[in-house]
Order: C-alpha cells, then structure tokens, then sequence
C-alpha cells in the first residue's frame, strides 16, 4: 500500500513538474530566429502547422464549412479592406511552439488594432488537440467559431510592394496577447510583433493575390525563419 501511494505520489509531482515546467519556462522560450533567405519574401510570423492557405476576393474569404463567404473584417479589424484581393494563410501554435510572434517583411505599422471578446471559445476538443498537437495531423479550422468570436490583435503593415496584417488570435485559456508595436512604428522581418500565452493561432492575411507560396498545409513553420512566400 505504502508503494503504491509512493508511486501515485511521484507521478503527481512529475506530472506537476512538467505542467510548470511547459507553463513558466518552454512558453517563454525566445530563441534566435534567422529567415531562411532574405529578398522578396515573406516570412512565418509564428511557429505553429499551416491549416489553411485561402484566397480572398473583393474582401471576402469563402468557406467550404459554412457555404458561404466571411468578410476579413469578421476575421480581423482592419481601418479598412474595401474590396481587395490576396491570400489568408492560418498557422496552429501548440503549446510546445515559440509563443513570440515575428514581423514576416519590412514596413511601417499602419494601425494596432485589440478586439475584446466576452469569453473565448476553445480551439480545439480533447481528440482535436491530441491529433494536431501530438500526432502532428492538423485540419482546416477555417470559419469555425473560434475563428470568428475570440478576442484578438490585428497588427497592419504597409510595406514597398503590398500591406499585410498579423492577426493573434487567443485560445480558451490564454491570459494575455502582448503587443510589442504600435502605430508608426518602422518595423523591419524577423522584429516581435507581439507574445500569446498558451496555445493559440496565428493568421497572415496578404493583400497580394501575386505572391507565391513556398509551405503547404501541414507543414510545420518557425516564426522569424520559415519562408512562407515570395513575390
């Protein structure tokens, strides 16, 4: 008897230790981030798996989900898209990715842009979370109502050749989006835009429809390296 709460209590501490371990330090991991090529390209503003790489036109993303076209003012705030087109593109973060986020191409901010939300929906259930986090099978998460309702931050930038926005996305159990820019700043790739706490979601929205992708869905990314696309 004595052995076996022995055991049940060493498995609690390790399990408790770990639980620390991946809350207080494997989150706030900040390791040196180098792009894989410079030029006209576009770097992974996160570390996470690509679950979707999606055209927009006239402002408007459709999803195969719901059977009908989301508006990216749904999906992010902007000052204003009007009726532009270019490419969405969503990057899961798993609790064992870098929580930083990174500026993919060089530019000036434009605007900063925090949406509150009364409660934040989970990303994923338990069998979602072990298939994408553990056996690093995603799936397209596109429109679903996380997607649409969580708080979030939406940075906008406005480079040489096209603007871009970096949108954060918190997860059910995130406790804070910290944001490391702000309007007019001069901001160059591989910079912090900003850090989530735990598992959350990244999306680059590019207002282009020329550029060119160098990742497919699945693919495992790494913010301030990882080139997503070029031009």
């Amino acid at each position: 008897m004595n052995i076996a709460l022995t055991v049940a209590a060493a498995v609690v501490v390790i399990l408790t230790a770990l639980y620390l371990m991946n809350r207080f330090v494997w989150f706030y991991r900040d390791p040196k981030r180098v792009p894989e090529r410079g030029g006209n390209v576009l770097i992974s503003p996160a570390d996470g798996q690509v679950v979707y790489i999606k055209p927009f036109t006239d402002g408007a993303v459709y999803s195969e989900k719901l059977g009908h076209r989301i508006n990216l003012p749904e999906i992010a705030d902007f000052p204003d898209v009007g009726k532009r087109n270019g490419w969405i593109i969503g990057m899961y973060m798993s609790p064992f990715d870098v929580h930083y986020n990174y500026v993919p191409a060089p530019g000036v901010v434009k605007s900063v842009r925090y949406t509150k939300a009364d409660a934040n929906l989970p990303m994923v259930d338990l069998n979602e979370y072990i298939r994408i986090a553990f056996l690093r099978r995603p799936f397209d998460n596109f429109a679903a109502k996380f997607h649409l309702e969580n708080e979030r931050n939406t940075v906008l930038v406005e480079g040489k050749e096209f603007s871009y926005a970096v949108v954060e996305i918190a997860d059910k159990y995130v406790n804070k989006i910290d944001c490391f820019v702000k309007e007019g700043d001069q901001v160059a790739t591989g910079d912090k835009v900003g850090f989530i706490k735990r598992g959350s979601q990244v999306d680059l929205i590019v207002f282009d429809e020329g550029v060119s992708f160098d990742v497919r869905f699945g693919q495992q990314v790494y913010g301030g390296r990882t080139v997503l696309a070029h031009w």
